[in-house]
């Protein structure tokens, strides 16, 4: 399956496709913001940080069919760390692509971008993408308590993180 899964730069033709899953009150909920985002705030958005270095969006492709977006947030060159992010389409939920698009960031970071470390934050309530997460190779670090207010609740953040070192280890062990 991996062959036929793909990263490709997020292009401002991908605003309806990204305006759709931005303005999903799930996906949203896990990813602590609210779903509240006009087409033409994306589209300005878009501009405004299609050059910055410090920011590589993806949509995860299978041929031509948009199935989701990855990211690598407040890459830090100095440090060679980045956060990790990732929101698949819900209609293309259970079919085996978060672990792939997982998968095709961190060799990006690591080998493209030759970074040390790859975080992220996760609700301690999403168990799917925990697994996920895990089966990459990401290490749970920390447990942040009721640090996003979400649907009327605080919740519990868990802080995972995956090393370049950690990471070539697995693909030579064919692990992940």
């Amino acid at each position: 399956m991996q062959e036929q899964l793909s990263l490709r730069a997020y292009e401002l033709t991908d605003t309806d496709f990204i305006h759709g899953l931005v303005n999903n009150p799930d996906i949203m909920a896990y990813w602590f913001e609210e779903p509240h985002h006009s087409k033409a705030k994306l589209e300005e958005k878009f501009l405004k940080e299609k050059d910055n270095p410090h920011l590589r969006s993806f949509i995860l492709t299978k041929a031509e069919e948009q199935l989701g977006l990855v990211q690598l947030i407040d890459i830090d060159y100095r440090h060679r760390k980045a956060e990790f992010a990732i929101m698949i389409d819900p209609k293309q939920q259970g079919n085996g692509y978060a672990p792939i698009a997982t998968r095709l960031a961190m060799d990006y970071a690591f080998t493209v971008l030759n970074l040390h470390k790859l975080y992220l934050y996760v609700d301690e309530e999403n168990e799917k993408a925990i697994h996920v997460y895990e089966k990459c190779g990401y290490q749970t670090i920390a447990t942040l308590q009721e640090e996003f207010f979400v649907k009327g609740s605080y919740h519990n953040v868990v802080v995972m993180n995956m090393f370049q070192r950690d990471y070539f280890r697995l693909i030579k062990s064919e692990q992940i």
